[in-house]
Order: C-alpha cells, then structure tokens, then sequence
C-alpha cells in the first residue's frame, strides 16, 4: 500500500542547511504552483546542487550581481534565470543567508494538474515528458523571471510552495555528474536522482557552443 503524501509545507529550517544535504533531500517532496487556472502539483525526481563562490559551474561564483542576487538568501527563496534567450528555469536557495548556494529542479512527475500543464507542453508525447529537464518543468509550471524571488515558504496565499510530500528512500537516490556543465565545475558529481524514475532527463555532457562564422 503506497502512502499517501504528507502535505505539511516544509519549514525554512529546511533549506537552511548545505546545498548538498538539501539537494538529495528534495527527491519526492512536492512542489505546488498555484496558477489563475488551477493548481499544479510536481513530485520531484531529479535536481542538481550549486555551491555559490565555492563551485565554478554557480552563477554566483563570481560574486554577487543584480541577475543573482536571490541566490544570497534568505533560503527558502525561488531564483530563476533565463537562458539561451528561450528558456526558464528554476531553484531552489538554500543554506545560510549570504551564502549563495541553491537547487536546480531539473524534473519532476506531474501528480495533479496535468491537463493544465498538457496546454503549456503541446510538445510532449506522453506525461511522463511533461516535466522531464529543468526547462520543461518551468514552461509546464508556468515559470518565469516574474518569480524571481517568491518566497516558497511564505505562509497564505503564494504562487509557490513546497510539501513534504513522501522523501526517497537513500537506497533509491542515485548521483552522477552535472548535465551540461563545463570546466571544473562538470565534474562534480551533485546531479540527484530517484533511482529507475522514468521522468528523470538523460544525462548529457556539456558541448561548446559554436560560434556563427
């Protein structure tokens, strides 16, 4: 018998703690986007962890600027960035205030809200492919830089928040390198994932891009 999913917000004590105890620790907790048009629930099964000035491959690493500035705290906050000139994507601060450490959500299962985010992903082939890379499970969720900052564990009415849900066994979590991520900052192994997961995205190692001759 599967256990029903504790929807107990998770506190700020929660996030204020290193990125590399939150990252794992976020497998199976529930994200929950409140949109105009109805709730929409994500189970989380795949993040990658970001270690601000100490880790090369962090937006933060070198230093504070007005692009990053939530990820400096308070933890418990929502950055988002937009990339390629196309895509959002969202994290998760965590760690002490000034730190500048924060998660990656890089997939999830949709659990309840899927014919709304079917409307935003016209692209995916089954549901399972929804959320299935960071950049998919913002356009699913209806992320973008208007939530930079949201405070996901604000108590009322918030455009986001995050349930204990039902965390992931430690046998069942499984870690490898970093998608897409160059130089020294590619072979840190902080990419987390539910082990057999089918929504969990393919690794894929960084490949420069060109430049237009």
């Amino acid at each position: 018998m599967i256990a029903t999913p504790d929807r107990t917000p998770l506190p700020r004590d929660f996030f204020d703690r290193p990125v590399l105890q939150v990252a794992p620790d976020l497998l199976g907790r529930l994200l929950v986007r409140e949109t105009p048009d109805g709730p929409i629930v994500l189970r989380l099964t795949e993040v990658e962890a970001y270690d601000g000035q100490n880790d090369p491959g962090s937006h933060a690493y070198r230093g504070r600027t007005p692009r990053n500035a939530v990820m400096f705290g308070p933890p418990g906050h929502v950055y988002v960035y937009f990339t390629y000139g196309m895509w959002h994507c969202m994290n998760l601060v965590c760690g002490p205030e000034g730190r500048s450490s924060a998660v990656l959500l890089r997939a999830g299962e949709i659990v309840e809200g899927a014919e709304l985010a079917r409307t935003r992903r016209l692209s995916a082939r089954n549901d399972k492919e929804l959320a299935k890379g960071p950049a998919r499970l913002a356009t699913a969720l209806g992320i973008d830089r208007s939530l930079d900052g949201t405070d996901a564990c604000a108590t009322g009415d918030t455009p986001l928040r995050v349930l204990t849900g039902t965390p992931v066994e430690r046998d069942q979590v499984r870690n490898g390198p970093r998608t897409g991520v160059a130089g020294e900052g590619g072979v840190h192994p902080w990419r987390f994932w539910v082990a057999d997961d089918p929504t969990v995205s393919p690794y894929r190692a960084h490949v420069p891009r060109r430049r237009r001759s």
